[in-house]
């Protein structure tokens, strides 16, 4: 029994991946691939890209959102769990980090699956209203520019039906949100939103210790 979040080190993060052990050899010689490119750091990692694709099969998503997709890692572990019939509209402005992801997804044999949009993400979100696709997202993964979560948000929260799920990547940035000396916009933005979250009445809510911080928000 234990009264808090055990820490890992490294010998017990190495066996926390060795135990998973659900990680494909594409996606992890994606994840190595990406070591290399400029922002490599905004890369998630493997035990978030496996407990994405679980929530993704938990609550039976057919029809997925994803805000910021550099190389494509948790496009590709969304992708995976989706049903033959599923989609995800995976949102970017890097034709060049994409670029990379799409050679991966279509070797992986799902690139019929993911909707690339390169375009601002507020643009083809406030599309994707207008085009009356609020209600009939099953779940979206946040994982962008920090000084527009609660813009994405928002949007997502409209785009989601009852019961869809919305996961929020960095919420815990390094344990700069807790730390008051630090008061840069992106770190600002992020204690804003989960103060915000920790109070809405519109969702159930858990910020989750994985990775730098999710939170899953559970749209009422």
């Amino acid at each position: 029994m234990s009264t808090r979040t055990l820490g890992l080190d490294d010998r017990l993060y190495g066996y926390l991946l060795a135990a998973n052990g659900r990680e494909t050899p594409i996606q992890a010689r994606l994840r190595h691939d990406t070591h290399d490119i400029p922002g490599a750091g905004m890369q998630i990692s493997p035990e978030l890209g496996q407990f994405l694709g679980l929530v993704v099969r938990m609550i039976g998503a057919r029809l997925c959102l994803e805000v910021g997709t550099f190389t494509g890692y948790s496009t590709l572990s969304v992708a995976l769990a989706l049903p033959a019939d599923g989609h995800i509209v995976a949102c970017d402005i890097n034709e060049h980090t994409t670029a990379l992801a799409q050679s991966y997804w279509a070797e992986a044999g799902v690139a019929s699956k993911i909707h690339l949009r390169i375009a601002p993400a507020l643009n083809t979100l406030d599309l994707l209203i207008a085009d009356h696709d609020a209600g009939g997202f099953d779940f979206a993964f946040i994982d962008a520019d920090k000084s527009n979560y609660d813009a994405y948000y928002e949007r997502c929260l409209t785009l989601l039906r009852p019961g869809g799920v919305i996961a929020i990547d960095n919420v815990l940035w390094s344990g700069k949100v807790a730390d008051e000396h630090v008061q840069d916009e992106d770190t600002v933005a992020l204690r804003h939103l989960n103060a915000k979250i920790a109070q809405d009445g519109r969702v159930d809510s858990c910020l989750v210790p994985i990775g730098d911080g999710l939170t899953l928000a559970r749209k009422r």
